[in-house]
């Protein structure tokens, strides 16, 4: 048995310098892989839709009385928090009537009455919402515009006023559910990752301590959002199991100035950075001086999470930002791991700019061909686990014959993290990339069917084919294939619209870079579609790009057509 971590009672305001300590749960747990049969939930669930102080807040709340909560990522339609809501059959939904981002609100409040409707249509019904007045009562009060449902709707003060200063903890078993996360899936339906209560706490208490080797004395500051598993991980839990002091960030990096991050590193004083790879890159382009006019001594360490940073952003990142003294972690883990499986001990090893160095203590890892043959030495491969670290997800919820399918069926008795990986002759691992149909965007994950499905949603559109493809900034961008119906005019000035409809069924953070106009498709003779060619065109360089063996394909034509139609091709 476990008990929950401790909520702690204080609340600050503004953007935070967090001091809340709690104390270490005793955690024993022998965990193997989760093949045959998964937790079961004996708890209702509560979806967070919300990107404030209040959500870890909220999170460990629900951890203390042992509610297994579901973080709901603010910048999704109702359509996609709807979705979520029913397949978790979420009771409670706790929101915010809106939040900032820049100069423009978010109506989280509205967004979530919507989804609501969505999910009763569906037959599922919400039987509480608790909204945070983020706006209420500020100067951007009179934007926000949303319903009240009397009996279902409640201010989040009004909730918690008539509540006690302290709460029991509820002690439970160690494999006992705490959160679920929906991650993206190459199938186009969210996966609920289901994480359990000790094996996770114990990763991330460990992978933060050693990791970012936290001292007492340290302000921790991680950029992330809660609502994607770096700010459960590296905000909510690790952080707070070791009783670190930490710094909350609301908002977008660039406003009001786009030193507004190392401002807060100054004011605050912080030592321990951690931000993603596109975050690095978007500000690299705003030059040094933004960097360099803030007094950033007290850095001794910087992270890097979401994706591999290339060594280019990885050298500014040094030298700027971290004025050439401070080492580098470059992590690399999922949501399904829940913490670190490869992460430089940073004193201890030598860094690669770009590589994420080695395994973390305990994690066994792989690199296998396509045949499934363990490769030795220097290789590159299928990146996998041999065995379990404590903190790996146990099941999908409601779906464990999905979850062993996704990640335990491509390779007999290995756990497939679906990604491509290099090891160099030193034994340093390289991440190359996903070598399934999930595009990381920005550290987001997005499945090309979800995006798919938006689009052919779109009532013109007959068919639609996504890939990733390299960006500047955010690693990688969705690149869209589009096929019209009989008779429709291929008119640029459709493609807006097709954006708008993704970012209305998914959320803005999925809007397409690029939107091809396809009257046909590279398909084989038995109509399947050849993504491979796909991503080769997709590149800047498509015209000299060698598209490996067309024979296969039903009209090679088409390959030809979508050169000469090609977004970037001279017209």
């Amino acid at each position: 048995m476990v008990a929950r971590p401790t909520l702690p009672t204080t609340v600050l305001t503004g953007i935070s310098r967090r001091a809340w300590v709690i104390g270490r749960p005793s955690i024993t747990s022998a965990t193997t892989w989760m093949t045959s049969t998964p937790p079961s939930l004996t708890h209702k669930c509560s979806s967070l839709f919300a990107s404030l102080r209040e959500l870890p807040a909220a999170m460990l709340a629900c951890a203390r009385i042992g509610a297994v909560h579901s973080v709901v990522f603010g910048g999704f339609s109702a359509d996609a928090l709807a979705g979520r809501i029913v397949d978790a059959q979420s009771k409670v939904v706790i929101t915010a009537d809106g939040v900032m981002r820049a100069t423009k609100p978010v109506q989280l409040k509205s967004i979530t009455d919507k989804a609501c409707e969505l999910a009763e249509a569906q037959g599922f019904k919400v039987e509480r919402v608790v909204c945070v007045g983020r706006l209420k009562g500020t100067p951007y009060a009179d934007q926000v515009k949303h319903d009240w449902v009397e009996g279902r709707d409640v201010w989040c003060s009004d909730f918690i006023s008539s509540q006690p200063a302290t709460c029991a903890v509820e002690w439970v078993g160690s494999e006992d559910p705490l959160f679920m996360l929906y991650t993206s899936g190459s199938t186009g339906r969210p996966k609920g990752v289901l994480h359990t209560t000790a094996g996770y706490m114990l990763g991330t208490f460990a992978t933060m301590k050693y990791v970012f080797d936290y001292q007492m004395e340290d302000t921790f500051f991680c950029t992330a959002d809660c609502g994607w598993i770096t700010g459960h991980s590296y905000i909510t839990y690790g952080p707070m199991l070791n009783g670190a002091t930490q710094v909350l960030f609301e908002g977008v990096p660039t406003h009001p100035e786009v030193d507004r991050f190392w401002k807060i590193c100054a004011k605050y004083k912080v030592t321990t950075f951690y931000t993603a790879p596109t975050a690095i890159r978007a500000l690299m382009k705003s030059g040094e001086e933004p960097v360099t006019g803030n007094d950033l001594s007290s850095l001794r360490l910087l992270g890097s999470v979401g994706e591999p940073i290339n060594p280019e952003a990885w050298k500014w990142y040094h030298r700027v930002v971290g004025g050439g003294r401070c080492a580098i972690t470059d992590t690399y883990w999922q949501t399904e791991t829940g913490s670190h499986l490869l992460a430089p001990l940073v004193g201890a090893v030598d860094c690669k700019p770009g590589s994420a160095c080695f395994p973390f203590f305990g994690v066994e890892v792989a690199i296998l061909d396509d045949k499934g043959v363990e490769l030795e030495g220097e290789c590159s491969g299928n990146f996998v686990l041999k065995r379990p670290p404590p903190s790996m997800t146990r099941s999908l919820y409601g779906d464990h014959q999905r979850f062993e399918e996704a990640y335990f069926s491509q390779f007999n008795g290995y756990y497939f993290t679906g990604d491509g990986c290099k090891r160099d002759k030193d034994g340093y691992y390289w991440l190359t990339g996903r070598m399934d149909d999930v595009i990381n965007v920005s550290g987001h994950r997005i499945g090309t069917a979800e995006v798919e499905s938006a689009l052919v949603a779109f009532s013109k559109v007959a068919e639609a084919a996504v890939v990733g493809f390299p960006h500047d900034i955010k690693g990688e961008g969705i690149y869209c294939y589009v096929t019209l119906k009989e008779g429709v005019e291929y008119d640029d000035a459709l493609k807006p619209k097709l954006k708008a409809q993704v970012r209305e069924m998914i959320g803005a953070f999925a809007t397409p870079d690029e939107i091809h106009w396809a009257p046909g498709l590279p398909k084989t003779r038995s109509g399947k579609i050849m993504r491979r060619v796909l991503r080769k065109i997709a590149l800047p360089d498509y015209l000299t790009q060698d598209l490996g063996d067309t024979s296969t394909l039903a009209d090679p034509s088409v390959v030809d057509a979508l050169k000469a139609n090609h977004p970037r091709a001279a017209k």
